[in-house]
């Protein structure tokens, strides 16, 4: 299944991907955590003056972590992606049949899970104690053993599910995969992003 998965994303190049970038009105973000995923769609909503969605922070999460119903989190996202211009990270592929069809162009960030984790220790230990901006209000930074098994094993468990939703919901949608800081780097350098 996973092969045929792959035959149908619509994979592309960095160069092709940047001149779809610039043009996009609408751009999907997505990847494990700890990847860079956020920082990259928050730069890019800055470049290309897109609204920045959150899945975390618009979607998902209530203040102290308390999950929204499935209800509420798809209407949220069908409001939310109504408008014109935007980019949104999150990686939750049960929301793709609907954020797909209006997405120009899928950026996956497929960082090594080694990355991953130290992305996410170094950003705990920077908003120690605190909410960072890109997460609802009141969900205090926090690290535990599931999220690290989450992340651990996010290629293995999570990437088959990520890639039949694309073919299900978005054949036709240029994906670019980015498995490097340095791919990342040249990606923005080729789309004039400050560092």
């Amino acid at each position: 299944m996973e092969r045929q998965s792959d035959e149908v994303i619509n994979y592309v190049d960095d160069a092709f991907a940047a001149g779809r970038i610039r043009d996009a009105r609408r751009i999907m973000v997505i990847g494990c955590s700890g990847g860079g995923k956020s920082t990259l769609a928050q730069k890019l909503a800055r470049r290309f003056e897109l609204t920045y969605l959150s899945i975390d922070r618009d979607i998902l999460w209530l203040p102290g972590w308390v999950e929204r119903s499935k209800e509420e989190q798809r209407e949220r996202i069908v409001e939310r992606i109504a408008g014109e211009r935007w980019i949104m990270d999150g990686t939750n592929t049960s929301t793709f049949d609907i954020r797909l069809p209006r997405t120009d162009i899928v950026i996956w960030v497929r960082m090594p899970r080694l990355l991953c984790v130290w992305g996410v220790m170094t950003r705990w230990l920077k908003h120690l104690g605190r909410t960072r901006p890109e997460m609802a209000p009141g969900c205090i930074e926090k690290v535990d053993w599931q999220f690290l098994e989450f992340i651990w094993t996010f290629e293995e468990k999570f990437t088959p599910r990520v890639k039949a939703a694309i073919a299900a919901h978005g054949p036709h949608v240029p994906v670019l995969q980015v498995k490097s800081r340095r791919q990342m780097r040249a990606l923005l350098d080729l789309l004039r992003v400050p560092a």
